[in-house]
């Protein structure tokens, strides 16, 4: 690592030393009320012996609570005999956002998932990202890096893996899917408005395995899709030979359906203001063309409401909470079901 690229981040824990340690990640914050002072980013490192490193992640957007309540209870229970290899667990891992309860940071408008590769001299959102792809990935084999759909979308669980051209990693997301154990799994089209950006991108820049997930949401802790973040979590360190044979008893996981979006045509956006009134529900299957919704505007409300069509088919696997929108704003996505 060059110089100029040194993280100004910094912790007490030595990721190289067997045992279970609690600390921060000190991230240097001047301002008015503490001339010198830091923020604290909560940093666990669980290890024994030889064996792969895995990042488990949450609080990548600061109003995604599922995985934050997870990653909060296993680093309450994982202790390193159940262990063989390295867990490092970041359960807010955009801190000033999830303090707040916001999906971007109130410091800078940060938003985490589109900041990789960050930058060491950047704003508070782009150091953050930096040491997590420059120090964390580098260290990893694997990420789960855990989300729901916040204060604005509500999902039916699923487990995520992006695009990729070398059928070995692949092969492997694919497992790590299926092993996690959502009643769907989900193939992220390519492209989009962030290409290179999440952290996603940032674990294949480090050669690390990942997966992503959406466990419900609504701004609120959904408990089914608690139950099942936690149960994946296990099940996914016990796939990796990271989580030894008799450390929990969680069950196997249920077959996993596949879907996938081709491209944003699964993506279903607000073609003007209002309230939204959506006309299906989550798992529904729906059809080109068919009607979603409305948009009402009650501000003129002699004025009929615009109708919203889907521009594709496929299962809903999750639809916009707030009744007030805007255009452009994302009401639904869809998946659908793929071969392989």
């Amino acid at each position: 690592m060059s110089k100029a690229s040194v993280s100004h981040l910094s912790t007490t824990i030595d990721f190289d030393r067997d045992g279970k340690q609690c600390d921060f990640l000190r991230l240097p914050h001047s301002v008015h009320r503490s001339a010198y002072g830091w923020l604290p980013i909560p940093l666990v490192s669980i290890r024994n012996g030889e064996g792969p490193t895995v990042l488990l992640m949450a609080g990548n957007h600061g109003d995604e609570y599922e995985g934050q309540v997870a990653l909060t209870r296993l680093i309450a229970t994982l202790e390193p005999a159940h262990v063989r290899g390295r867990v490092i667990i970041l359960p807010m891992a955009n801190y000033p956002a999830a303090k707040a309860g916001l999906r971007t940071s109130p410091l800078d408008n940060g938003n985490l998932n589109r900041a990789f590769p960050g930058d060491p001299e950047g704003p508070p959102t782009h150091k953050i990202a930096h040491y997590i792809e420059s120090v964390l990935l580098a260290m990893a084999d694997y990420m789960l890096d855990l989300h729901s759909g916040g204060s604005s979308l509500i999902y039916t669980p699923i487990a995520i893996m992006m695009r990729g051209e070398d059928a070995r990693p692949r092969a492997a997301r694919r497992a790590l899917l299926e092993a996690f154990g959502a009643p769907y799994g989900f193939m992220f089209p390519g492209g989009g408005n962030s290409p290179g950006n999440t952290s996603m991108s940032a674990a294949t820049r480090q050669n690390v395995i990942a997966m992503t997930t959406e466990m419900a949401g609504s701004g609120t802790v959904t408990p089914h899709a608690l139950r099942l973040c936690e149960a994946g979590i296990r099940r996914v360190l016990r796939h990796l030979g990271v989580l030894v044979a008799g450390a929990d008893d969680t069950p196997p996981p249920a077959p996993t359906r596949m879907l996938e979006a081709r491209d944003f045509t699964s993506f279903t956006y607000a073609p003007d203001d209002g309230v939204f009134e959506p006309l299906v529900e989550l798992e529904a299957r729906v059809e080109h063309g068919q009607l979603a919704g409305y948009v009402h505007t009650p501000e003129t409300p002699w004025r009929a409401p615009v109708e919203v069509r889907f521009d594709a088919s496929g299962i809903v696997l999750c639809k916009r909470i707030p009744g007030r929108t805007e255009r452009g704003d994302c009401l639904f996505h869809l998946g659908d079901d793929i071969a392989d």
